[in-house]
């Protein structure tokens, strides 16, 4: 039996047509892995802790190689949990919405407490190097707008490309997408037809995850 742990980033919820894919992702996977558990994280309803004050100062203690004081050891305590959390699951999927070419803000304080020295990335004599490895991940991204890569508007897309980043730092080589767009141009039945394109993709996916 294995954990999946489904990290929704979107605040409409079933509205948003990157939840929709996943949705219908994690259906068809509960029917082909009955044994496995689907941890689902929304990041908008859970109360993440703000990276600041004793946190940054107990970060910088680690880098240091000090120990923490108890008043850094309660703060850190909280960043240990959510790190915990996130590196306890087997498998991951990832939906998410582009905002202002980028990642939702709150997927952002999410990624900034998880990506620490010693828990899921270090540095050695070869640079850097993840600590997550060997676990595949599912990434949905929707966006208004079309931003084909290799394009002159493709540039202006810093949500897969830092999204990619990220989970390479951390460990991640098994990494599947699924692009969703774009859900605010085009006629109805387009758009439609686009977002039936991207379910079926992401079933067809599911079976063998």
């Amino acid at each position: 039996m294995q954990k999946l742990l489904y990290i929704q980033a979107s605040p409409r919820k079933e509205r948003s047509k990157s939840t929709q894919v996943a949705s219908a992702f994690l259906e068809s996977y509960q029917k082909s892995h009955a044994d496995d558990t689907v941890d689902t994280l929304n990041i908008f309803e859970e109360d993440l802790p703000t990276f600041d004050g004793l946190k940054v100062q107990a970060k910088y203690t680690i880098l240091h190689g000090k120990e923490h004081t108890p008043e850094e050891r309660q703060a850190w305590d909280a960043i240990e949990k959510i790190i915990t959390h996130f590196k306890s699951a087997d498998k991951y999927v990832l939906s998410l919405p582009m905002w202002n070419f980028s990642i939702p803000y709150r997927l952002k304080q999410y990624i900034d407490i998880l990506v620490q020295p010693g828990y899921t990335f270090t540095f050695g004599e070869n640079g850097y190097e993840g600590l997550v490895k060997d676990k595949p991940v599912l990434v949905v991204y929707a966006r208004g707008g079309s931003f084909p890569e290799g394009s002159e508007r493709g540039a202006f897309d810093m949500q897969k490309k830092y999204i990619e980043l990220f989970l390479g730092f951390i460990g991640f080589e098994n990494i599947q997408s699924i692009v969703v767009g774009p859900t605010l141009q085009g006629e109805p039945i387009d758009i439609q037809t686009m977002l039936d394109v991207s379910i079926q993709k992401a079933r067809s996916l599911a079976s063998n995850f």
